[in-house]
């Protein structure tokens, strides 16, 4: 099997994983854990597991010219991108918040148009326009009843992510084409845990552990070695071989396994707000990646 063949297995069960995880954190918070504690025992625990596979990966030395682009990555892949995620999802529903986040690929495409100057075709501007059009409609009027207290404010705080993992998704593939992986994930998860500690220190130092049940432990557990740090490096060892866009672009599959995982375990509910709000984004986003040519990206 080819190297880009594993990485779109790879990134496959990067949205399998995610897809599981807006149900399974929802779970955890803000009932036993509130979001930014959360946060910090997520990146806490992922630094603590990537220094660790650091010892046994190929040794490199980092050029001092690329830890601003290393702390820029912290601050959107790790620091905003988990503080408006898990706070959004603490407001809204698992389904909103999978939905929103198909909104990533066509983020990353005007993104990738301003600052690596590549032309945008008017098809993929109607997309554009299509996605975000169902986007908005789904930040204010997909309010769900079940288990999201302020899902306008929550669904906003989501699609905030879904910019910040834009910017992190650019800013990343320089560094992949230079190092090998564990070389500098575990400075952006250091530099990303100093900068969420302030936010999350509070919430994390009031958490009744020993309270906990034992599945709440399980499924932080999870959220750690399963959501945090087996994505971000799948995510990493994909982008070796896929284009940024492309690697986004199996955020789509987010929404069907998020819905399929929730609805079946009665965690949340299909409305018609949100199916087409759904099938506007579907329709954006594939206008917006679609190509003229088979080539591979």
């Amino acid at each position: 099997m080819s190297k880009r063949n594993w990485a779109l297995i790879g990134a496959t069960f990067v949205s399998i994983i995610y897809g599981m995880t807006f149900t399974i954190a929802k779970d955890v918070m803000p009932k036993f854990v509130a979001p930014f504690g959360f946060i910090v025992l997520r990146v806490g625990g992922s630094v603590v597991l990537f220094w660790l596979v650091s010892f046994f990966s190929p040794k490199e030395k980092i050029d001092k010219e690329d830890f601003p682009r290393i702390v820029a990555a912290a601050f959107f892949g790790v620091a905003l991108n988990m503080l408006t995620f898990f706070k959004g999802l603490s407001y809204t529903s698992p389904i909103m918040g999978a939905v929103l986040m198909v909104s990533t690929p066509m983020i990353v495409l005007v993104l990738s148009t301003i600052l690596m100057k590549e032309r945008m075709k008017k098809r993929k501007v109607f997309g554009l326009i299509l996605g975000l059009t169902g986007t908005i409609t789904l930040i204010l009027y997909g309010k769900s009843m079940v288990n999201a207290p302020n899902a306008t404010l929550g669904n906003l705080l989501v699609f905030i992510n879904a910019i910040s993992y834009g910017f992190y998704l650019i800013l990343v593939k320089k560094l992949m084409d230079k190092y090998n992986a564990f070389t500098f994930v575990k400075w952006i998860y250091t530099f990303g845990f100093l900068m969420v500690l302030p936010f999350g220190w509070q919430e994390f130092h009031v958490i009744d552990f020993a309270n906990l049940p034992t599945d709440i432990f399980w499924k932080i557990g999870f959220v750690v070695l399963f959501s945090t740090f087996f994505t971000y490096l799948l995510n990493l060892l994909s982008m070796r071989e896929l284009k940024p866009t492309t690697v986004a672009v199996f955020i789509y599959l987010q929404p069907l396994f998020a819905t399929l995982f929730a609805v079946s375990l009665g965690k949340d509910e299909l409305s018609l707000v949100k199916l087409l709000s759904a099938i506007l984004i579907f329709s954006g986003v594939y206008l917006v990646t679609m190509k003229k040519n088979s080539k591979p990206t």
